[in-house]
């Protein structure tokens, strides 16, 4: 004998059942096609951006492959001396102004230079540290040139050069008056404040002296050459051999040969501040 009560109920689940496969059917059809829309969209525009970005980092600066590599050695009589305007930790630096009506600063790597690891190192160092970080006082890298036979970097150009020099010149020394001497420790001690606390990972530039503080025309200070910074661990117990310039490192630093970045940078902060005062 059938049960009725039972086959209804059955007949209606079934029903149910049917109609909510039917919902969902219709909600994945009408929903997919437009997340498959939105998400090619955003990938279009990702692309645009970074695209964009490019071309107008390459036009702004005339840094464009083969166009500007040929600009600067044009406007630097293929890096002649009477265009040399100093010296970094490695390397020399050229000062050179484009067809576009820039002046850039230069530092490059001779063919012997670029033979010696360690320089290579020092190079490349800079280059990956300068192009992870963004500050107001520290200096900025346009680009870079990356070859077996040509290697250097395109950095902006302060007018005053080094803090060093500056303090060497008496004229230069005679407009340091108090107010700007304060501004240019703060700048750099905003640079450094910038590496320790706001990058990730922290960064400690390791040579901080007044020859790697340069100063701009409106006598602002920028922190220079990262060839020997690095990128701290933090489980590690970050300690390091000795880098940096004598005369600013930490007497405990040269007595053990191995020391706490953090201590490091902040003798030479205080050595240069105490020195610049």
């Amino acid at each position: 004998m059938i049960d009725l009560q039972t086959t209804h109920v059955d007949c209606c689940y079934t029903e149910n059942k049917r109609a909510r496969e039917s919902v969902l059917l219709i909600v994945l059809y009408t929903t997919l096609p437009i997340i498959i829309s939105l998400s090619l969209v955003i990938l279009v525009l990702v692309f645009l951006f970074r695209y964009r970005t490019t071309q107008n980092h390459n036009t702004m600066h005339n840094f464009d492959g083969n166009i500007a590599y040929e600009d600067i050695l044009r406007a630097t009589n293929n890096f002649d001396i009477r265009y040399f305007i100093g010296t970094g930790g490695y390397g020399k630096v050229y000062g050179a102004r484009l067809p576009n009506e820039k002046t850039f600063a230069l530092k490059k790597l001779h063919r012997l230079e670029a033979e010696d690891p360690n320089f290579d190192r020092s190079f490349r160092n800079e280059v990956r540290v300068l192009s992870n970080i963004r500050h107001k006082n520290i200096v900025k890298l346009y680009d870079f040139c990356l070859h077996n036979r040509c290697m250097f970097l395109v950095y902006e150009y302060m007018e005053n050069g080094s803090l060093f020099c500056a303090l060497k010149d008496d004229a230069h020394a005679v407009e340091l008056d108090w107010s700007k001497r304060v501004s240019i420790v703060k700048g750099f001690a905003h640079a450094l404040s910038y590496m320790h606390h706001d990058c990730t990972p922290p960064i400690v530039h390791r040579d901080i002296s007044s020859s790697n503080i340069l100063l701009n025309s409106k006598m602002e200070a920028f922190v220079a050459d990262f060839g020997a910074s690095r990128f701290l661990d933090p489980d590690s117990s970050n300690q390091t051999m000795v880098a940096g310039t004598y005369g600013y490192i930490a007497p405990g630093y040269l007595l053990l040969s191995i020391c706490n970045n953090y201590l490091i940078i902040h003798k030479s902060f205080f050595i240069v501040a105490l020195n610049y005062a």
